[in-house]
Parts: structure tokens; C-alpha cells; sequence
């Protein structure tokens, strides 16, 4: 599986890649592979400001409904639309087209509590 060593990780198997205060987020291949195929992304809390593991939408798969948790407290300020039309892009690239959300982050401590693509490998290989 890959797990690109410029991003981190979360337990709860979500991705953010840092870009100065804005961190855009989505689900690890690990994730999707066990969600299966995406039918649907929900995402209501652009523009609100949530804290770190707060639950920001959900996605959907054919047998299941699994919650989004933000792996940074900050804002929500952009959704990505192609997955409305194209929920499968979670699926197919799960760490660039199929990214979910961007925030703008407002505490860059929390950064170090996030797994790096070593620790989050060993924690998916148990």
C-alpha cells in the first residue's frame, strides 16, 4: 500500500498534507480499500471552525457509513465538489483527486501529534 512520506497520518486512518496554515485532508488508501467502493461523501461543516478529531462529514460505501474526523482544529474552508458527482475519485486517488476538505489550521502544535507515513504503516500492519 502507499503511504506518501510528505503527508500525515491519523489513527483513524485520515491524511493532511500541510501547505503553510492550510492543511487539505481526505482518507487513506488503507481506508478506502477496507470502506470499499465510495458511493458518497458528505460534507456539511464548510465554513464552520471545528476542533482537532471532531467528526467534519461522513463518507459512504456500499455496505457501510463511516464518520471523517479532522485531524487539525481550524476552519473549514473548502469542500471538494468533484465528489459529488464523482464519489469513486476517494477510490481511485485517494491522496490527490479524491482529496475531501482543506482547513485552515490555527494551532500547528497539534502537527506533532500526527503519525508520518512510517509510524502510520506500522500501526495499518497489525
Amino acid at each position: 500500500m502507499n503511504f506518501p512520506n510528505e503527508l500525515k497520518y491519523t489513527k483513524d486512518h485520515e491524511w493532511a498534507r500541510i501547505e503553510g496554515d492550510v492543511a487539505t485532508v481526505g482518507i487513506t488508501e488503507f481506508a478506502q480499500k477496507e470502506l470499499g467502493d465510495i458511493v458518497y461523501v458528505e460534507v456539511e461543516t464548510l465554513g464552520e471552525t471545528l476542533t482537532k478529531d471532531a467528526v467534519f462529514g461522513t463518507v459512504e460505501a456500499v455496505k457501510t457509513v463511516s464518520d471523517l474526523f479532522l485531524p487539525l482544529s481550524g476552519e473549514i474552508i473548502a469542500f471538494n465538489d468533484a465528489l459529488e458527482s464523482k464519489p469513486e475519485l476517494v477510490n481511485t486517488d485517494p491522496y490527490g483527486a479524491g482529496w475531501m476538505v482543506k482547513v485552515k489550521f490555527d494551532n500547528s502544535a497539534e502537527i506533532n501529534q500526527l503519525l508520518d507515513s512510517q509510524a502510520y504503516k506500522e500501526l495499518t500492519s497489525v
